[in-house]
């Protein structure tokens, strides 16, 4: 039986699962690239995924690194590996350790630290790029991207054959191609990520909004968050085809959320919009534009 009842969102072949609610939980999977986006209280539905990419260290968005590991472990499934701002590793080997002691079975794990401009390989031609965010002192968002070659035109009409030849004299007859997949910003104030080519071109965009009234642009600030108003600045800068956001506020009804991002968005940025808890009553619907 499912642990927690997660919204999913269908984009083309990739099935997005999360829940995500600002101080309650953050939990953003995308299986079908074997990654998770922050743990949350880690839900069973995503314990089979193989690589959690944490942004931060609040306990909304980390809590349930032990829990993630260790029912990996009772499972029977190999160690899951865990990347964290670098900064953060020392604390999580104690939390790990800690928890080994009071489980009474050591907990395996493969802690990976990273910083901005790291890459880990996630899969063959698979990838994910650290990019720097501004929210605590090391956080970091991920670019989920995909490394291929692709033939120069010039060659394309050559047969087998010949391309062998050529191959066999050293020639270079491809180039280096990127093709970023989905970007999660994880919690952040607005920073101009329209600078990372990999993050404005990237198929979807997974970012916060957590505040969407005057009275809480100081809430804010203080905390690091986004507001409605760097929102709508930051998805103009981009050209993602999909938006879905995340972290919003109790503060102030699903209702009234979709209202706003309706006046505040120009209709073609609007149209690509997704709340992704907007649905989570209604989990197997299609994505459609809100």
């Amino acid at each position: 039986m499912p642990s927690h009842n997660l919204a999913q969102v269908k984009i083309d072949d990739l099935e997005i699962i999360g829940y995500s609610v600002a101080g309650e939980e953050t939990v953003v999977a995308v299986p079908r690239l074997d990654v998770c986006f922050d743990i949350g209280k880690a839900p069973n539905q995503v314990i089979s995924i193989n690589h959690v990419l944490l942004t931060h260290g609040h306990m909304d968005h980390a809590a349930g690194i032990a829990y993630y590991l260790s029912h990996r472990k009772f499972c029977g499934q190999s160690p899951g590996t865990i990347l964290a701002p670098t900064n953060l590793l020392p604390w999580i080997e104690q939390l790990i350790n800690v928890w080994s002691r009071l489980d009474g079975n050591k907990v395996p794990a493969n802690l990976v630290g990273v910083k901005p401009g790291d890459e880990y390989q996630i899969k063959p031609n698979l990838f994910t790029r650290v990019f720097p965010t501004k929210h605590t002192r090391g956080s970091v968002g991920y670019t989920v991207l995909e490394k291929r070659k692709k033939l120069k035109p010039e060659y394309t009409k050559l047969t087998g054959g010949q391309i062998v030849e050529l191959k066999k004299q050293g020639v270079t007859i491809d180039y280096p191609l990127e093709i970023p997949i989905v970007t999660y910003l994880g919690d952040t104030q607005r920073v101009d990520f329209s600078q990372l080519k990999y993050i404005a071109q990237s198929k979807i965009l997974i970012a916060e909004c957590t505040f969407y009234v005057d009275e809480h642009i100081r809430r804010a600030e203080a905390g690091r968050h986004m507001h409605i108003n760097e929102f709508v600045s930051l998805v103009e800068s981009l050209n993602n085809e999909h938006i879905i956001i995340t972290h919003a506020t109790q503060r102030t009804p699903l209702r009234e959320i979709r209202r706003i991002l309706k006046e505040n968005l120009p209709p073609e940025k609007y149209k690509r919009v997704t709340l992704l808890m907007a649905d989570r009553q209604n989990p197997r619907r299609r994505h459609s534009p809100q």
